[in-house]
């Protein structure tokens, strides 16, 4: 019995810090970062955010990301909480 609460105590915090998505500086972040630790983003629109940061220069805000072609204003709000300048 005691094995089990241990594994399950194991699956619990494995799962736990799988949900919990890091602190997401985007105007250091790397498209890879970007996609695997922001919520609606993939690869395609990780790697616009870095190519209009290097043709634009550092965002200002966190809402300068809806200039960003394919990112709206409910993607930043959903990774509002996760995102850093």
């Amino acid at each position: 019995m005691k094995m089990i609460k241990v594994v399950l105590f194991s699956v619990v915090l494995l799962f736990s810090n799988m949900a919990i998505a890091g602190q997401v500086n985007i105007n250091q972040a790397d498209a890879t970062t970007l996609a695997s630790e922001l919520k609606g983003i993939g690869d395609k629109k990780a790697q616009a955010i870095v190519d209009y940061r290097t043709q634009n220069g550092d965002f200002t805000s966190i809402n300068d990301l809806q200039n960003v072609k394919g990112i709206s204003a409910k993607t930043i709000e959903n990774n509002r909480s996760n995102l850093s300048i």
